[in-house]
C-alpha cells in the first residue's frame, strides 16, 4: 500500500510572529513546495470548503467536529466568536492560525486522487448518534412519558402564574429578602391546594410549602426548608422508593454544544446542572443525539420542556438506578453530506473502499490545538518545562488573528503595563482563561506564577499539556508512516490487553499495521525499537526535555502517557452521491424529521450539483474530520478552510 505526502500549496508552514521562520521550517517548506510539482496526489488548490456563512463565523472553535469524550470546553461565552465583517477580512486574520502541518499532520494512507467538497455547508449536514457501551445507537424515536401515581397531574405546571414563578425564582435562588412567598388561592379547594403545593415542590426544588388562613383568605405560603444548602437538592422523601433514582432520556440537539444544553436544560428546570451526568461530550455545528440522566428530575418534567426549548427535543424516557459516566461509550456513528463534490464516480469509489478496507492515520485533529496564533501545545511545552513565565505571557500576550475585541484590548493593557488588574478591567467576561490567570496574578502576586495558573479549572491546565503530548504523537506518526509504511515492522508496539509489548522479527507476519500503536510521551510508557524511539528522544530534547523524566514537581503535570492506535478503520462504513439543485435541501431526513412525519426529501436524477453522503461508526477520542480528510485528501484547518472560501466566494 502506497502513502502519499500531502502537498497542497495551504500545508506551507507560516512564518513566526517575529517573521523569522527556523531552518527547519524552510527546509520543509521547500520539501512541501518540491513535492508538489514532483507527486502530483491530485489535491487541488481550488479546494472548495465550507461557505463562510455567520455560522461558520461565529463557530471558529468548534469547527473540527472530533469524537473526543473527555475535554471540557473553555467558558461557554468564548465559544462563540463574534468576529464581523467580510469573509476576506476573517480570512486575512485566520492567516496567523494553524495549518495541519503545522501539528504533524501531513500523511494520508490511500493513494486515489483528491477531489473537492463543501464540509458542513450546513450544521444539519453533521449528524452524530451515540452508541452505547452495550453497542447500542442513540435514536430519538418516542415522546411518550412513563407514568405513575406518584406523579403530579398535567395542571401542575400551568398553576401558578408568571408573576408567582418569578417571586419563587428569587425567593429559591436568595436573591431578595423576603423569607417566604404568599400565593393567595382563588378558587379554595382542597384539590386546588394540593395542586398548587405539588407546583412549587416540584418546580422550585429547596422551598416548602404550608397553608395559611389571612383575612379570610386561604393562602399557600413558600418558604426555605434548611436554608442554603438546600437549594436545588434533589426531594429525597418526595421521589418514590420504587422507581430508578435516575431518569434517563436521549437528548436530539441542534447547533448546540453539550454543556450549553445542560446549563440551558437547568436552568430551565431550576437546578444545578451537575445533576446532569452524560458518557460523552459533542460538539456544537452538527446535529447530535445523546443519552443524558438526571437525578431525580421527573420524565413528565423533563417532557414539559420540548413545549419552549428552541433547537432540542428530550424524549426515550426511562428510570434507573445509576448516572451514566464520562467514557462509557463504544463511540459515535457519524451521517456526513459533502456538498458540490468534483471527484468522478471512480475517484469517489476508490475513495470510500480506502477509507472501510484500509481506514485512516489516528491523527488528534485540529480542534486540539487551539484556532489562535499561539497553540495550545506551546502552552503546555512550557508548563513541561517548568519555564511559568513563558506561560503566563503565552496566555497574555497579544497575538495576531481573529480574536474577540475585549480579550485584544485585555492582552493590549498586559503588554502595556503589566498590570493584571488594569487588564482584568477590559474584560466583561472573568470566567475565561485569561481572566482567571489574571484573577490569579492578582491574588498571589507576580512571583507566585504557578499558583496563579492553579486556578484555571483542572481540566483547563491539563488540556494544554495534554495538546503538547498530541502534538508530539502527530509528528512522530508521521514519520514512521513515513520510514516504515502500512505495514507491521520488528521493533514497533502493540498492545497484549492493556499492556504494550514490541514485536518480534519472528512474529511480524502475524501482525498488521492496524495491531500497532505508539505512545503518548510520559512515565509509564515503552518506545519503539526502531529508528521512531530514537526520534522520540531527539523531539522531546529539542524542546529541552527529558523523555526518561516525565514527572513534574507539581503532580498535576506529571504524564504517564498512554497508547493509541495508529490506523482506524472505521465501522458501518457507507456512502452514496446524490444529485441535487437546491443547497438549502436537507439530503436525509433525521430523527426529529421522522418523529414529525415529514417526507423524505425529493431529489432530481439530474440535479445542477453532486454531493456524497456517508455514514460510519468510530470509537471514542477518534476524529471524524480526520477520516473526511482521508477522502478528500485535503487540509481541515480553519485557516485553509476560510482561505479557500474566501476564493469560493469570489
Amino acid at each position: 500500500m502506497e502513502t502519499v505526502e500531502m502537498s497542497s500549496v495551504s500545508l506551507k508552514r507560516p512564518h513566526s510572529e517575529d517573521g523569522v521562520a527556523n531552518a527547519d521550517e524552510v527546509k520543509r517548506q521547500k520539501i512541501s513546495e518540491k513535492s508538489k510539482t514532483e507527486n502530483d496526489s491530485g489535491q487541488s488548490t481550488e479546494t472548495v470548503t465550507e461557505q463562510p456563512d455567520k455560522s461558520l463565523l461565529e463557530d471558529t472553535k468548534n469547527e473540527i467536529i472530533s469524537n473526543e469524550e473527555s475535554e471540557e470546553q473553555e467558558d461557554e461565552e468564548l465559544e462563540d466568536s463574534d468576529e464581523d465583517g467580510d469573509p476576506e477580512s476573517f480570512a486575512d486574520m485566520m492567516k496567523h492560525g494553524l495549518t495541519e502541518s503545522d501539528v504533524g499532520i501531513t500523511k494520508f494512507v490511500s493513494s486515489h486522487k483528491g477531489f473537492s467538497g463543501i464540509l458542513k455547508e450546513r450544521y444539519s449536514d453533521f449528524v452524530v448518534h451515540e452508541i452505547g457501551k452495550d453497542g447500542r445507537v442513540s435514536h430519538l424515536d418516542d415522546f411518550t412519558v412513563p407514568v405513575d401515581d406518584e406523579d403530579p397531574s398535567e395542571e401542575t405546571f400551568t398553576v401558578l402564574s408568571d408573576e408567582d414563578k418569578q417571586r419563587l425564582e428569587e425567593l429559591q435562588l436568595f436573591k431578595n429578602k423576603e423569607t417566604s412567598v404568599a400565593i393567595e388561592v382563588v378558587e379554595d379547594t382542597k384539590e386546588k391546594r394540593t395542586v398548587i403545593h405539588q407546583a412549587v415542590k416540584s418546580l422550585f426544588p429547596g422551598l416548602e410549602t404550608k397553608t395559611e388562613d389571612r383575612d379570610g383568605k386561604k393562602y399557600i405560603i413558600a418558604y426555605h426548608a434548611a436554608g442554603k444548602k438546600a437549594l436545588a437538592n434533589p426531594r429525597k422523601h418526595s421521589w418514590p422508593k420504587s422507581r430508578g433514582s435516575y431518569c434517563h432520556f436521549v437528548l436530539y440537539k441542534e447547533n448546540k454544544d453539550t454543556m450549553d444544553a445542560i446549563n440551558v436544560l437547568s436552568k430551565f428546570l431550576r437546578v444545578k446542572p451537575n445533576i446532569f451526568s452524560y458518557m460523552g461530550t459533542k460538539d456544537k455545528r452538527a446535529i447530535t443525539v445523546q443519552e443524558i440522566a438526571v437525578l431525580r428530575i421527573t420524565a413528565q418534567r423533563l417532557a414539559h420542556l420540548n413545549k419552549c426549548l428552541m433547537n432540542f427535543k428530550l424524549g426515550n424516557f426511562s428510570y434507573k438506578n445509576h448516572p451514566l459516566k464520562l467514557g462509557e461509550l463504544q463511540g459515535n456513528h457519524f451521517t456526513v453530506v459533502l456538498r458540490n463534490i468534483t471527484g468522478t464516480d471512480d475517484q469517489i469509489e476508490q475513495a470510500m473502499h480506502s477509507l472501510r478496507e484500509i481506514g485512516f492515520i489516528n491523527y488528534y485533529g485540529m480542534q486540539r490545538f487551539g484556532t489562535t496564533a499561539v497553540p495550545t501545545y506551546q502552552i503546555g511545552r512550557a508548563i513541561l518545562q517548568n519555564n511559568w513565565n513563558e506561560v503566563m505571557d503565552l496566555i497574555l500576550k497579544p497575538r495576531p488573528g481573529a480574536e474577540k475585541g475585549y480579550l485584544v484590548k485585555c492582552r493590549e493593557e498586559w503588554a502595556k503595563t503589566k498590570d493584571p488588574a488594569a487588564a482584568l478591567k477590559k474584560l466583561p467576561v472573568k470566567r475565561c482563561v485569561e481572566g482567571q490567570l489574571l484573577r490569579g496574578l492578582l491574588k498571589y502576586g507576580m512571583k507566585n506564577i504557578i499558583s496563579a495558573f492553579g486556578i484555571i479549572p483542572r481540566n483547563n491546565r491539563l488540556m494544554y499539556i495534554h495538546s503538547y503530548q498530541s502534538y508530539v504523537w502527530n509528528n512522530m506518526v508521521s514519520k514512521r508512516i513515513e520510514e516504515y509504511g502500512l505495514r507491521a515492522v520488528p521493533g514497533d508496539l502493540t498492545l497484549k490487553g492493556a499492556t504494550a509489548v514490541h514485536i518480534e522479527e519472528g512474529d511480524v507476519d502475524n501482525y498488521t499495521i492496524h495491531d500497532v500503536v505508539m505512545p503518548l510521551p510520559g512515565f509509564d510508557v515503552i518506545y519503539p525499537k526502531h529508528k521512531i524511539g530514537e526520534a522520540y528522544k531527539e523531539m522531546l530534547v529539542a524542546d529541552n526535555l527529558d523523555i526518561n523524566n516525565m514527572r513534574h514537581k507539581i503532580r498535576d503535570y506529571s504524564l504517564s502517557g498512554a497508547y493509541r492506535k495508529i490506523i482506524i478503520r472505521p465501522q458501518n462504513v457507507n456512502w452514496e452521491v446524490v444529485a441535487y439543485d437546491d443547497p438549502r435541501i436537507p439530503l436525509f431526513t433525521t430523527d426529529l424529521d421522522k418523529l414529525e412525519g415529514k417526507p423524505l426529501p425529493v431529489l432530481p436524477t439530474d440535479g445542477k450539483f453532486r454531493a456524497l453522503k456517508m455514514e460510519f461508526s468510530l470509537p471514542p477520542s477518534t476524529y471524524a474530520t480526520m477520516a473526511i480528510r482521508e477522502v478528500l485528501k485535503m487540509d481541515t484547518s480553519i485557516k485553509n478552510q476560510t482561505q479557500l472560501n474566501t476564493t469560493w466566494l469570489r
